[in-house]
């Protein structure tokens, strides 16, 4: 989990006599250049600097959770001799009092594209998963995910934490809930329910009885979940063998669950989502969309010579590069053997590569692009939770 810093900064910085020849243009182009490097994927990155004239000063607004970007593009302008003010944010926002780190809440929670329930479901984050808050608006928080995903989350959606209570959090002994869909309840008897819980849920362990697991929520609350539907984190961890085995059984097991853009949870997935909840209970968090996803891992193959791919195997598709159009990732399925891939296309299901398969599904077949292999590569942002402490 990466360490932000906890206080906002503005920054002024005084600069030369004005120079006529230097027009916002200028600036722009610095700007752009800048983002070009620091962001050049907006949905993990947030590098927000817009120039405007003030009081006949040329000032650069805007806020940025990368300081680097910042130092860089100061650098970048008074080499150029560019006379400037900056009056930038740096993220987290010094409003948060230092709760800048919050765990999700609820067994899933949705993140949005705005601040809005109306807003585009951007991703989705299930319970225990810690995060980054960079920012509040109105009852709404801008955070960052451990794959570095940021988008918008209700208050109700999160518990936050100052960086103490979030290491204390961190510390913990934890449990991961492995069923697809299950329950926690009030006490052993299992009349109340506390809430639902999807696979990948991650609580605090606090006690265990013969039949229950005793956990705790971000937010205090303690239930029982059954023994057999979960396990101690670190007995999960150290058994965590990411295997073409294990990777088909997680896959196998979220057979028919509904398509939903922007899921990544057993109540509902895109494509992306279901490869990344495969692996996340294989023991790694893997980029968020296909189009970032295809740039993890190792290349297999580009030429549907299907006899190079092996169990585990991502296939994506869409659009190839031309002379007048550039590539376009827009799909991403998992390869089961014999010819088979499985994918969350309207549900979970299983497409065929083979014309004579029932199953052949000659759509993606004529828009592949290539396959990658994550078991065993390290290309790409790929986080092993067998040698981190994410959770």
């Amino acid at each position: 989990m990466r360490i932000w810093w906890v206080i906002a900064l503005t920054l002024l910085v005084g600069c030369r006599e004005e120079s006529s020849k230097t027009s916002l243009t200028d600036i722009e182009a610095a700007i752009d250049s800048i983002k070009s490097v620091y962001a050049p994927d907006k949905r993990v990155a947030l590098v927000d600097f817009k120039p405007a004239m003030k009081d006949g000063r040329r000032v650069i607004e805007g806020e940025t959770n990368i300081k680097e970007s910042l130092i860089a593009l100061t650098a970048a302008l008074e080499k150029q001799g560019i006379d400037f003010n900056i009056n930038v944010n740096l993220l987290p926002d010094s409003s948060l009092n230092g709760q800048v780190y919050g765990v999700i809440n609820n067994s899933v929670g949705n993140l949005r594209s705005k601040p809005g329930h109306s807003s585009e479901l951007a991703t989705q984050a299930t319970l225990g998963m810690p995060l980054n808050v960079l920012k509040k608006e109105g009852e709404w928080y801008l955070v960052q995910t451990p794959d570095d995903y940021i988008a918008w989350i209700d208050h109700g959606g999160l518990q936050l934490m100052d960086s103490s209570t979030f290491l204390s959090w961190q510390n913990a002994e934890k449990l991961i809930y492995e069923q697809v869909y299950g329950m926690s309840y009030a006490d052993a008897t299992q009349n109340d329910m506390v809430s639902d819980l999807v696979m990948g849920n991650v609580l605090k362990l606090v006690d265990s009885t013969v039949r229950h697991y005793i956990v705790e929520y971000p937010d205090k609350r303690v239930s029982y979940v059954n023994k057999v539907e979960a396990s101690p984190f670190n007995h999960w961890q150290q058994g965590l063998t990411s295997s073409p085995e294990s990777l088909k059984e997680v896959a196998f097991r979220l057979f028919g669950t509904p398509y939903l853009w922007g899921g990544t949870s057993a109540k509902g997935m895109d494509c992306s989502g279901f490869t990344k909840t495969i692996y996340l209970m294989n023991g790694k968090i893997i980029p968020r969309d296909a189009s970032q996803q295809v740039h993890a891992g190792t290349l297999i193959d580009d030429a549907k010579d299907w006899e190079k791919l092996a169990v585990g195997d991502l296939l994506f598709f869409g659009r190839s590069q031309t002379d007048s159009t550039s590539e376009r990732v827009v799909h991403v399925g998992m390869w089961v053997g014999d010819n088979k891939f499985i994918h969350a296309s309207q549900r979970v299901r299983i497409s065929s590569v083979d014309p004579e398969a029932p199953e052949y599904d000659e759509f993606n077949v004529n828009r592949y692009l290539r396959t990658k292999r994550y078991l065993g590569a390290h290309e790409g942002n790929i986080i092993d939770l067998a040698q981190t402490n994410v959770f």
